[in-house]
């Protein structure tokens, strides 16, 4: 899966990345290869909750579709 991931320079020092099609996944780092380690590492928490349910229910269907 690829995700468009924006990455600014925080007021604070570092850098915030956000991911616009995830609401709320949001992360930092204080270099750009650990901002990005961590905002990859939030988008799969973010998405968790959303495979643990496909996967539970016993008549779901699993499909993969272009957009």
């Amino acid at each position: 899966m690829k995700l468009r991931v924006i990455l600014e320079t925080s007021d604070e020092g570092g850098y915030t990345a956000l991911v616009p099609s995830l609401p709320g996944c949001i992360s930092e780092g204080n270099t750009k290869k650990e901002a990005l380690k961590n905002i990859r590492e939030a988008i799969e928490l973010y998405l968790e909750p959303v495979e643990d349910d496909a996967a539970s229910a016993a008549d779901s269907e699993q499909l993969e579709i272009a957009v």
